[in-house]
């Protein structure tokens, strides 16, 4: 107990002067360059990220992912590390739906927004749709949008409830569907403690859902 104590509190540690660098190194580039320039390097210190809070990320079935066309991809969303698991994973630069209050901290504010990300705020239907229109623009141009439908955080390990913006997304934009897994993030940290538990993390893609496949079923069906 001790021991993970320690290991804990120096993971931290090393994990922040990291996310500080990429702070200061990254969002003056960030704001020069244009975004997918940047993406080989952002993947990169995504990556890194992890590594040094004892975490190797590896990323398999990644040649599922289509390259001539822009996916909805559509994964669980377990920790708040999830973060750079899924921007290690990445083929090719995509912009994610965040939630709004992200957009209000002081160093990763000016990282998602810079990159393109777009908010979703809570409670605020009007502002979701059209956060939901700018992605469906963001699809038609070719670049992938990512969603975790969740909306949370899992609280106890298992996939929650999901929010039905995302389906709707793709009924309306008829993008194809690209799945993936986000495994062992919730292992290493999760909502109920502060300790982490450092092991390999994977990202898992499945196989396309392609649009023709569900467009005749309700978004509740899908």
């Amino acid at each position: 107990m001790v021991m993970q104590f320690f290991l804990s509190l120096v993971l931290w540690i090393t994990g922040l002067l990291h996310f500080a660098m990429i702070t200061i190194v990254g969002l003056p580039l960030l704001l020069l360059l244009p975004a997918r320039k940047f993406f080989p390097l952002a993947r990169w210190l995504c990556r890194n990220q992890l590594r040094v809070m004892g975490c190797p990320l590896e990323v398999l079935e990644l040649d599922k992912v289509p390259q001539d066309r822009g996916v909805l991809l559509l994964g669980n969303h377990e920790s708040l590390f999830d973060v750079f698991a899924v921007g290690g994973a990445l083929p090719s630069h995509a912009i994610g739906l965040e939630a709004a209050q992200h957009f209000k901290m002081p160093a990763w504010g000016r990282i998602t927004r810079a990159w393109g990300n777009l908010p979703l705020p809570e409670g605020k239907p009007a502002q979701a749709k059209t956060t939901f229109r700018r992605a469906a623009e963001v699809l038609a141009s070719g670049t992938n949008v990512i969603i975790l439908p969740e909306g949370h955080r899992t609280r106890t390990g298992s996939l929650g409830e999901l929010q039905r913006g995302a389906f709707r997304l793709a009924m309306r934009t008829h993008a194809d569907i690209q799945p993936f897994v986000l495994q062992g993030l919730y292992e290493f940290h999760n909502t109920h403690s502060w300790r982490l538990h450092p092991r390999t993390l994977r990202v898992v893609y499945g196989d396309v859902i392609p649009f023709e496949s569900f467009a005749d079923a309700t978004v509740e069906e899908l």
